[in-house]
C-alpha cells in the first residue's frame, strides 16, 4: 500500500483469465506488479464444493455491511451495490466493507481513492485506507475453557486479519473482502462529501464506486483523552519469537513500536509489566521474559536490576500509554519465584505459598526496593501490584505483605471469585463478565477515584472477540460497559500469539482467537477495528450526555431520553436475537443532525 498526498492505493493481485480481461477497459493501464505473500490454510469445510457456475465472468464487487463475514469458498448471492454511505464525527474512524469474488483467477487488483469533495471544502484521499482481509483458521466455542484437540472441534476459515500487503494472488472460486477505513480529520468541515473508489485488475480499470461521507458537526476527543478505561495485556516476548529477534534488543523494541502505537490509538490506558518469573506459568505459547532481574548476593543481600522494566515503561509512555502500570504479580499461578544466586553461581527457583514466612520475607525486601525505585522515577502513584484470578485466601495473605512492606503501591485485581466486595479500597478492580456489580457500588468507587471494569475470557460465549465471533460483538461489549456503568473493559491478550498466528488462530486450551486481537507486523483485525468502534461509541455517548444535559432544552432532554432508553437495552449479556439491529439503531442516535 502506498500513500501520497492525494491518493491511497491498496493493491491486491489476482490472476485474470482472457474472459475476465475482455471485460476490462483498456484505459488507465497500470504497471505490472509481482505478488509475493504467504498462503492461507486450506478450507476444511464442504464450502469448497460450492457451485460457482452461475457467477458472471470477471471480477465481481459489491459493498456489504461491516456486520457480515462471508465464507471464503461459497459463491455470494447478493445484489450488486456500488455505493456506500458512512458517517462519523470529526476525529472519528469509521469503516466500510467491499466484497470481491471471482470464479476464475484474477491478477493484480488495486483500489485507488480520489479526493472527497464537499460544498466549499474537500478532504484528501489519504484520509481513506483499504486493507485486504485475510482468512485464518478458527474453531468453535464448544465448552469454552479447557484443553482441546483440533480434531474434536469443527474448523473453518474466518475473515479477520487486515493485511498490509501491497499485492496478493487470489485463487479461483474464492471470496476476498476489503476493509475500508476513513479517518476523519479533527479539523474537517462538517457536511456531506462525495468520494470515488476505483477498482483495477490486471493493471486495467474494472469498476468505479461511489462513497458518501457525512462529517457530523461534533468532535471526538483524541484517543489519549478518552475516559473509557481500556486494558489489553501486552506480551513483548511473543513479538521477539515471531520475528526471530533477541528479546529486549534494540530491534525488538523497534519492531514493537508500530504494534504498540496501534494500541495507543485505541485509547489503551495500562502498561502490562512483570515483577519476576512468568506470572501465568507459561499458559501462552510464549513465556513472559523477565523485566526485573533479582540477584541474591554472597552476603545474602539483594540487588534488583530494573533496566528492562524502565526501558519498557518509558517506551510505552513515549507512545502515549501511561495512566497505569500494572505489575504482575505478587501471586504467580504456580507460586514460584526465581533469582540469580551469586553464591551458587546460577538461577534458583523456589516455590513459596503466600501464607509462608519465606514468602513475606522475600517479597518484602523486593517491594521496599521497588517502591524506592518507582519514587525516584516518578512512577509510584500510577503503579499497581496486579493479581489475576487468585483465590481469596491467597489474596488476603499477599495484601497483608503489601500493606506492611509497601503501602504506597496501588493494587489491581482481575476477580473471578466474586470477592471484589472484600477489597472496596482496591484501586483497579475488574470483574469477570456475569459478576454483576451494582451501579451504586461503581458510582461510590468512582467518587473515591477508584476504577471498576469488567472482562471476558475463554469461558464467555458472548460478547467476545474470538475469530469466529460475530463481527459486531466487540461493539456490543462497549455498549454493555456503558449500560452497566463500568469504567471500561479488560481483555487478557492483545498479542499473545499462537505458533502460526498469521494463518491459524487456534490454541491448545481456549477457543480460537482468545489469545490475541491483532497480528504480527502491526496488522489489525476486524475484531480490533470493531473494538475501537465500540469505544468511540462510548466516548460519543459521554459527550452527548454532557451536551444534552447542559443545553437543558425540551428538545435536548428528549434526545437524551431516547439515548438512555436505547442504552438500557444493552445492560445484559443475554440479549434478544435481534441485537445487531438494535445496536445499529442505537448507533444512529450518536450522529445527531444540528439544525
Amino acid at each position: 500500500m502506498s500513500i501520497s498526498s492525494t491518493i491511497l492505493r491498496f493493491t491486491v493481485c489476482i490472476l485474470t483469465g482472457l474472459h475476465a480481461l475482455a471485460l476490462i477497459s483498456c484505459e488507465n493501464k497500470r504497471p505490472q506488479k509481482e505478488c509475493i505473500s504467504f498462503e492461507e490454510m486450506r478450507d476444511p469445510t464442504n464450502d469448497t464444493l460450492s457451485d460457482w457456475s452461475n457467477v458472471p465472468k470477471g471480477l465481481q464487487a459489491s459493498f456489504i455491511t461491516i456486520d457480515d463475514k462471508l465464507p471464503k469458498s461459497v459463491a455470494p448471492r447478493l445484489p450488486l451495490n456500488k455505493r456506500v454511505a458512512v458517517a462519523g464525527w470529526k476525529g472519528e474512524k469509521v469503516s466500510a466493507q467491499l466484497l470481491l469474488w471471482s470464479a476464475a483467477e484474477v491478477d493484480q487488483v488495486e483500489l485507488e481513492f480520489a479526493d472527497f469533495a464537499g460544498e466549499g471544502s474537500s478532504l484528501p484521499a489519504s484520509v481513506a485506507q483499504a486493507r485486504f482481509v485475510r482468512y485464518v483458521m478458527t474453531d468453535e466455542f464448544g465448552p469454552g475453557c479447557g484443553h482441546r484437540k483440533p480434531e474434536d472441534f469443527a474448523a473453518s476459515l474466518s475473515a479477520d486479519m487486515l493485511d498490509n500487503l501491497a499485492c496478493f494472488d487470489v485463487e479461483a472460486k474464492s471470496v476476498r473482502p476489503v476493509w475500508l477505513t476513513f479517518n476523519i480529520p479533527s479539523d474537517a468541515v462538517a457536511g456531506n462529501y462525495k468520494g470515488a473508489l476505483k477498482l483495477y485488475a490486471g493493471g486495467r480499470s474494472v469498476e468505479d464506486f461511489e462513497i458518501a461521507l457525512e462529517v457530523v458537526d461534533q468532535t471526538l476527543p483524541d484517543p489519549s483523552e478518552w475516559l473509557y478505561h481500556l486494558d489489553l495485556w501486552q506480551h513483548p516476548s511473543a513479538v521477539a519469537r515471531v520475528h526471530n529477534l533477541e528479546v529486549w534488543s534494540d530491534a525488538h523494541f523497534e519492531k514493537m513500536k508500530p504494534l504498540m502505537r496501534m494500541l495507543a490509538g485505541a485509547g489503551q490506558k495500562v502498561i502490562t509489566a512483570t515483577l519476576n518469573k512468568d506470572p501465568w506459568n507459561n499458559q501462552c505459547y510464549d513465556a513472559y521474559a523477565d523485566m526485573i532481574v533479582w540477584t541474591k548476593n554472597k552476603d545474602r543481600s539483594w540487588t534488583f536490576d530494573y533496566t528492562v522494566f524502565d526501558r519498557w515503561v518509558q517506551f510505552m509512555m513515549d507512545l502515549g500509554i501511561g495512566k497505569m502500570i500494572n505489575c504482575y504479580s505478587l501471586l504467580t499461578w504456580n507460586n514460584q519465584l526465581h533469582y540469580n544466586d551469586a553464591e551458587k553461581g546460577g538461577v534458583v527457583t523456589v516455590e513459596l505459598k503466600a501464607q509462608s514466612k519465606e514468602y513475606a520475607e522475600m517479597w518484602s525486601v523486593f517491594l521496599k526496593d521497588f517502591t524506592r525505585h518507582l519514587s525516584n522515577k516518578g512512577w509510584l502513584e500510577i503503579t499497581n501490584i496486579a493479581m489475576d484470578e487468585r483465590a481469596p485466601a491467597d489474596m488476603q495473605a499477599a495484601l497483608k505483605v503489601l500493606e506492611s512492606a509497601a503501602p504506597e503501591l496501588g493494587v489491581s485485581l482481575a476477580d473471578n471469585h466474586k470477592s471484589y466486595r472484600d477489597y472496596p479500597w482496591i484501586k483497579d478492580i475488574c470483574v469477570g463478565a456475569g459478576n454483576k456489580v451494582t451501579k451504586e457500588e461503581i458510582a461510590a468507587r468512582r467518587a473515591k477515584g477508584l476504577n471498576t471494569t469488567y472482562y471476558v475470557c475463554c469461558g464467555d460465549s458472548f460478547p467476545n472477540m474470538f475469530t469466529f465471533s460475530a463481527p459486531a460483538e466487540p461493539v456490543y461489549a462497549a455498549w454493555y460497559a456503558v449500560a452497566a456503568d463500568f469504567d471500561g473493559f479488560l481483555r487478557w491478550a492483545y498479542n499473545s500469539w499462537v505458533e502460526n498466528p498469521l494463518t491459524d488462530s487456534r490454541f491448545r486450551t481456549w477457543p480460537a482467537g482468545d489469545t490475541y486481537m491483532v497480528y504480527p507486523g502491526a496488522r489489525s483485525s476486524i475484531r480490533f477495528e470493531r473494538l475501537v468502534e465500540g469505544i468511540q461509541d462510548a466516548e460519543k455517548i459521554r459527550v452527548l450526555r454532557k451536551n444534552y444535559t447542559e443545553e437543558n432544552t425540551p428538545e435536548s432532554l428528549e434526545k437524551l431520553n431516547q439515548l438512555e432508553e436505547a442504552i438500557g437495552y444493552f445492560d445484559t449479556l443475554a440479549p434478544s436475537g435481534d441485537w445487531p439491529e438494535r445496536l445499529n439503531d442505537a448507533k444512529k442516535l450518536l450522529n445527531p443532525i444540528r439544525r
